[in-house]
Protein backbone atom coordinates (compact mmCIF):
# COMPACT_ATOMS: atom_id res chain seq x y z
CA UNK A 1 0.00 0.00 0.00
CA UNK A 2 2.55 2.41 0.84
CA UNK A 3 4.36 1.95 -2.15
CA UNK A 4 1.18 1.99 -4.43
CA UNK A 5 0.77 5.53 -2.60
CA UNK A 6 4.39 6.89 -3.40
CA UNK A 7 4.12 5.68 -6.93
CA UNK A 8 1.01 7.59 -7.14
CA UNK A 9 2.65 10.60 -5.48
CA UNK A 10 5.15 10.87 -8.03
CA UNK A 11 3.24 10.54 -11.14
CA UNK A 12 3.09 13.59 -12.55
CA UNK A 13 -0.84 15.18 -12.61
CA UNK A 14 -2.52 15.78 -15.67
CA UNK A 15 -2.58 20.15 -14.98
CA UNK A 16 1.28 19.73 -14.47
CA UNK A 17 1.77 17.91 -17.65
CA UNK A 18 -0.59 20.08 -19.46
CA UNK A 19 1.11 23.09 -18.09
CA UNK A 20 4.50 21.57 -19.22
CA UNK A 21 4.03 20.79 -22.52
CA UNK A 22 1.98 24.23 -22.67
CA UNK A 23 5.39 25.73 -22.13
CA UNK A 24 7.36 24.05 -24.25
CA UNK A 25 4.35 25.19 -27.34
CA UNK A 26 5.74 28.97 -25.50
CA UNK A 27 9.06 28.50 -26.74
CA UNK A 28 8.05 27.57 -30.23
CA UNK A 29 6.32 31.36 -30.82
CA UNK A 30 3.56 29.69 -32.14
CA UNK A 31 2.19 32.86 -33.78
CA UNK A 32 5.55 33.53 -35.88
CA UNK A 33 5.49 29.85 -36.52
CA UNK A 34 1.87 29.77 -37.85
CA UNK A 35 3.09 32.51 -39.96
CA UNK A 36 5.83 30.74 -41.53
CA UNK A 37 3.91 27.21 -42.13
CA UNK A 38 1.55 29.72 -43.87
CA UNK A 39 4.10 31.12 -46.27
CA UNK A 40 6.14 28.18 -46.83
CA UNK A 41 3.37 26.58 -47.86
CA UNK A 42 2.52 29.33 -50.45
CA UNK A 43 6.07 29.02 -51.44
CA UNK A 44 5.57 25.10 -52.09
CA UNK A 45 2.09 25.54 -54.01
CA UNK A 46 3.98 28.67 -55.90
CA UNK A 47 6.35 25.54 -57.77
CA UNK A 48 5.49 24.82 -60.92
CA UNK A 49 4.09 20.81 -61.87
CA UNK A 50 2.31 18.89 -59.67
CA UNK A 51 3.46 18.50 -55.48
CA UNK A 52 2.58 15.62 -53.93
CA UNK A 53 1.37 15.57 -50.98
CA UNK A 54 4.54 14.20 -49.08
CA UNK A 55 6.55 17.03 -50.42
CA UNK A 56 4.38 19.61 -49.17
CA UNK A 57 3.54 18.36 -45.94
CA UNK A 58 7.47 17.26 -45.00
CA UNK A 59 8.73 20.91 -46.29
CA UNK A 60 6.32 22.59 -44.08
CA UNK A 61 6.52 20.25 -41.04
CA UNK A 62 10.53 20.18 -41.63
CA UNK A 63 10.21 24.35 -41.85
CA UNK A 64 8.10 24.73 -39.30
CA UNK A 65 10.07 22.63 -36.93
CA UNK A 66 13.17 24.65 -37.70
CA UNK A 67 11.62 28.30 -37.00
CA UNK A 68 10.15 26.27 -33.78
CA UNK A 69 13.98 25.23 -32.86
CA UNK A 70 15.40 28.95 -33.49
CA UNK A 71 12.96 30.54 -31.69
CA UNK A 72 13.10 28.61 -28.60
CA UNK A 73 16.86 29.24 -28.81
CA UNK A 74 15.87 32.80 -29.04
CA UNK A 75 14.42 32.35 -25.97
CA UNK A 76 16.99 30.91 -24.23
CA UNK A 77 19.43 33.85 -25.82
CA UNK A 78 17.08 36.54 -24.33
CA UNK A 79 15.66 35.40 -21.20
CA UNK A 80 16.94 37.81 -18.95
CA UNK A 81 16.43 41.01 -21.48
CA UNK A 82 12.46 39.15 -21.88
CA UNK A 83 11.76 40.01 -17.90
CA UNK A 84 11.93 43.34 -18.66
CA UNK A 85 9.03 43.60 -21.44
CA UNK A 86 5.23 43.66 -20.68
CA UNK A 87 4.69 41.09 -24.04
CA UNK A 88 7.43 38.72 -22.79
CA UNK A 89 8.02 38.53 -19.07
CA UNK A 90 5.60 35.53 -19.17
CA UNK A 91 7.25 33.56 -21.54
CA UNK A 92 8.76 30.27 -19.93
CA UNK A 93 12.10 31.19 -18.81
CA UNK A 94 11.83 34.81 -17.67
CA UNK A 95 8.54 33.39 -15.47
CA UNK A 96 10.54 30.68 -13.90
CA UNK A 97 8.04 27.91 -15.49
CA UNK A 98 11.21 26.33 -17.46
CA UNK A 99 14.71 25.96 -16.93
CA UNK A 100 17.10 27.47 -19.37
CA UNK A 101 18.86 23.86 -20.15
CA UNK A 102 15.56 22.80 -21.04
CA UNK A 103 15.17 25.54 -23.51
CA UNK A 104 18.45 24.77 -24.95
CA UNK A 105 17.56 21.16 -25.38
CA UNK A 106 14.06 21.60 -26.85
CA UNK A 107 15.79 24.52 -29.55
CA UNK A 108 18.54 22.37 -30.41
CA UNK A 109 16.65 19.09 -30.57
CA UNK A 110 13.79 20.62 -32.65
CA UNK A 111 15.90 22.61 -35.26
CA UNK A 112 17.56 19.12 -35.49
CA UNK A 113 15.16 16.80 -36.38
CA UNK A 114 13.70 19.90 -38.61
CA UNK A 115 16.44 19.55 -40.74
CA UNK A 116 16.97 15.56 -40.91
CA UNK A 117 13.38 16.24 -42.22
CA UNK A 118 13.92 19.13 -44.76
CA UNK A 119 17.21 16.24 -45.67
CA UNK A 120 14.97 13.64 -46.28
CA UNK A 121 12.70 14.49 -48.77
CA UNK A 122 13.39 17.69 -50.19
CA UNK A 123 16.26 19.46 -51.77
CA UNK A 124 19.17 20.10 -50.46
CA UNK A 125 19.29 23.82 -51.63
CA UNK A 126 16.33 24.15 -49.46
CA UNK A 127 17.65 22.09 -46.60
CA UNK A 128 20.85 24.71 -46.92
CA UNK A 129 18.65 27.86 -46.81
CA UNK A 130 17.37 26.27 -43.74
CA UNK A 131 20.16 25.76 -41.78
CA UNK A 132 21.66 29.62 -42.98
CA UNK A 133 18.78 30.73 -42.00
CA UNK A 134 18.94 29.04 -38.13
CA UNK A 135 22.12 30.01 -37.66
CA UNK A 136 22.17 33.24 -38.92
CA UNK A 137 18.54 33.87 -36.83
CA UNK A 138 20.52 32.54 -33.48
CA UNK A 139 24.10 33.65 -33.96
CA UNK A 140 23.74 36.65 -36.04
CA UNK A 141 20.09 38.55 -35.26
CA UNK A 142 19.77 37.97 -32.18
CA UNK A 143 23.27 39.05 -30.31
CA UNK A 144 22.85 41.73 -32.56
CA UNK A 145 19.63 43.66 -31.09
CA UNK A 146 21.89 44.40 -28.02
CA UNK A 147 24.54 46.24 -30.69
CA UNK A 148 22.71 48.17 -33.53
CA UNK A 149 18.95 48.90 -34.75
CA UNK A 150 20.81 47.28 -38.06
CA UNK A 151 19.82 43.76 -36.36
CA UNK A 152 16.30 44.54 -37.75
CA UNK A 153 17.93 44.22 -41.35
CA UNK A 154 19.81 41.29 -41.03
CA UNK A 155 17.00 39.73 -39.29
CA UNK A 156 14.71 40.39 -42.31
CA UNK A 157 17.04 37.75 -44.02
CA UNK A 158 16.29 34.42 -42.26
CA UNK A 159 12.94 35.42 -41.74
CA UNK A 160 12.06 35.60 -45.47
CA UNK A 161 13.57 32.57 -46.70
CA UNK A 162 10.34 30.13 -45.46
CA UNK A 163 8.42 31.04 -48.95
CA UNK A 164 11.66 30.48 -50.47
CA UNK A 165 12.24 27.42 -49.02
CA UNK A 166 9.14 25.73 -49.99
CA UNK A 167 9.56 26.37 -53.55
CA UNK A 168 13.48 25.27 -53.33
CA UNK A 169 11.84 22.22 -52.41
CA UNK A 170 10.29 21.13 -55.12
CA UNK A 171 12.23 22.72 -57.57
CA UNK A 172 16.17 22.74 -56.19
CA UNK A 173 16.81 26.15 -57.91
CA UNK A 174 16.20 29.48 -56.35
CA UNK A 175 14.61 31.35 -59.25
CA UNK A 176 12.81 34.70 -60.48
CA UNK A 177 9.54 33.53 -58.44
CA UNK A 178 11.35 32.27 -55.32
CA UNK A 179 13.52 35.66 -55.79
CA UNK A 180 10.40 37.46 -55.58
CA UNK A 181 8.66 35.55 -52.67
CA UNK A 182 11.43 36.05 -50.91
CA UNK A 183 12.13 39.52 -51.45
CA UNK A 184 8.25 40.42 -50.76
CA UNK A 185 8.54 38.54 -46.80
CA UNK A 186 12.00 40.46 -46.53
CA UNK A 187 10.23 44.05 -47.17
CA UNK A 188 7.41 43.50 -45.31
CA UNK A 189 9.19 42.80 -41.74
CA UNK A 190 10.36 45.83 -41.96
CA UNK A 191 7.34 48.23 -41.33
CA UNK A 192 6.32 45.59 -39.63
CA UNK A 193 8.80 46.14 -37.16
CA UNK A 194 8.97 49.26 -36.94
CA UNK A 195 5.84 49.33 -35.75
CA UNK A 196 5.70 47.64 -32.81
CA UNK A 197 8.83 49.48 -31.97
CA UNK A 198 6.73 52.70 -32.23
CA UNK A 199 4.32 51.63 -29.14
CA UNK A 200 7.09 49.65 -27.35
CA UNK A 201 10.41 51.40 -27.50
CA UNK A 202 10.48 52.13 -24.00
CA UNK A 203 10.17 48.68 -22.78
CA UNK A 204 12.88 48.03 -26.10
CA UNK A 205 14.94 50.50 -23.86
CA UNK A 206 14.87 48.91 -20.53
CA UNK A 207 15.39 45.75 -22.19
CA UNK A 208 18.62 46.90 -23.49
CA UNK A 209 17.93 46.39 -26.99
CA UNK A 210 18.50 48.87 -30.01
CA UNK A 211 15.75 49.40 -32.27
CA UNK A 212 15.26 52.19 -34.37
CA UNK A 213 13.53 54.93 -31.70
CA UNK A 214 15.93 54.22 -29.14
CA UNK A 215 18.69 55.12 -31.39
CA UNK A 216 17.12 57.92 -33.40
CA UNK A 217 13.75 58.60 -31.50
CA UNK A 218 10.12 58.08 -32.54
CA UNK A 219 10.02 61.22 -35.35
CA UNK A 220 12.56 59.53 -37.56
CA UNK A 221 11.14 55.78 -36.86
CA UNK A 222 7.63 57.15 -37.83
CA UNK A 223 8.82 58.49 -41.14
CA UNK A 224 10.69 55.19 -41.42
CA UNK A 225 7.92 52.97 -41.26
CA UNK A 226 5.92 55.16 -43.67
CA UNK A 227 8.95 55.29 -46.28
CA UNK A 228 9.75 51.18 -46.00
CA UNK A 229 5.78 50.80 -46.07
CA UNK A 230 6.15 52.51 -49.62
CA UNK A 231 9.08 50.20 -50.73
CA UNK A 232 6.91 47.46 -49.46
CA UNK A 233 4.14 48.93 -52.24
CA UNK A 234 6.93 49.20 -55.07
CA UNK A 235 8.14 45.66 -53.90
CA UNK A 236 5.08 44.33 -54.47
CA UNK A 237 4.59 45.02 -58.32
CA UNK A 238 8.36 43.71 -59.11
CA UNK A 239 6.62 40.44 -60.12
CA UNK A 240 4.20 42.43 -62.48
CA UNK A 241 7.63 44.04 -64.13
CA UNK A 242 9.16 40.64 -64.32
CA UNK A 243 6.05 38.95 -66.12
CA UNK A 244 4.31 37.17 -63.52
CA UNK A 245 1.90 38.64 -61.69
CA UNK A 246 -1.73 38.81 -63.38
CA UNK A 247 -4.05 42.26 -63.38
CA UNK A 248 -5.92 40.58 -60.60
CA UNK A 249 -2.50 40.24 -58.83
CA UNK A 250 -2.03 43.49 -60.00
CA UNK A 251 -4.98 45.37 -58.84
CA UNK A 252 -4.66 43.55 -55.23
CA UNK A 253 -1.43 44.21 -54.49
CA UNK A 254 -2.07 47.92 -55.72
CA UNK A 255 -5.19 48.51 -53.45
CA UNK A 256 -4.15 47.03 -50.27
CA UNK A 257 -0.17 48.70 -50.76
CA UNK A 258 -1.85 52.21 -50.89
CA UNK A 259 -4.08 51.14 -48.22
CA UNK A 260 -1.51 49.93 -45.91
CA UNK A 261 1.23 52.95 -46.93
CA UNK A 262 -1.87 55.34 -46.15
CA UNK A 263 -2.42 53.85 -42.28
CA UNK A 264 0.89 54.00 -42.32
CA UNK A 265 1.54 57.42 -43.11
CA UNK A 266 -1.27 58.36 -39.92
CA UNK A 267 1.60 57.35 -37.15
CA UNK A 268 3.04 60.89 -38.71
CA UNK A 269 0.34 62.59 -37.49
CA UNK A 270 -0.50 61.82 -33.75
CA UNK A 271 1.12 60.12 -31.02
CA UNK A 272 -1.70 57.80 -30.04
CA UNK A 273 0.35 54.15 -30.45
CA UNK A 274 -2.96 52.88 -31.29
CA UNK A 275 -2.65 53.81 -34.49
CA UNK A 276 1.10 51.94 -34.81
CA UNK A 277 -1.01 48.86 -33.10
CA UNK A 278 -2.91 48.71 -35.57
CA UNK A 279 -0.81 48.48 -37.99
CA UNK A 280 1.57 45.72 -36.78
CA UNK A 281 -1.36 43.83 -36.75
CA UNK A 282 -2.72 44.61 -40.06
CA UNK A 283 -0.12 44.02 -41.54
CA UNK A 284 -0.13 40.14 -41.31
CA UNK A 285 -3.30 39.78 -43.46
CA UNK A 286 -1.65 42.37 -45.72
CA UNK A 287 1.51 39.81 -46.21
CA UNK A 288 -0.79 37.03 -46.59
CA UNK A 289 -3.89 38.61 -49.31
CA UNK A 290 -0.98 40.12 -51.40
CA UNK A 291 1.37 36.71 -51.34
CA UNK A 292 -1.44 34.14 -52.22
CA UNK A 293 -2.43 36.36 -54.81
CA UNK A 294 1.28 36.16 -55.90
CA UNK A 295 0.95 32.63 -55.65
CA UNK A 296 -2.21 32.04 -57.55
CA UNK A 297 -1.39 34.47 -60.31
CA UNK A 298 2.13 31.91 -60.94
CA UNK A 299 0.59 28.60 -60.65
Amino acid sequence: MTEAISVSEAAPRPREALAVVRSYWELSKPTITRMVLITTGLGVIAAPGSVSFTDLISTVVGTGLVVAGANALNMFLERDSDAFMSRTKARPLPSGRMQPDEALTFGVVVSILGLGLLSQFVSMLAVGLAAFALLSYVLVYTPLKRVSSLALYVGAVPGALPPAIGYTAVTGSFDRVAACLFLLLLVWQIPHFLAITLFRHEEYARAGLRVLPVERGVPHTKKATVVWAGILLLTTLLPVALGLGSTTYLVIAIASGLSFTAYAARCLFTDDTRVARKLFFGSMPHLVLVMAALVVSVV
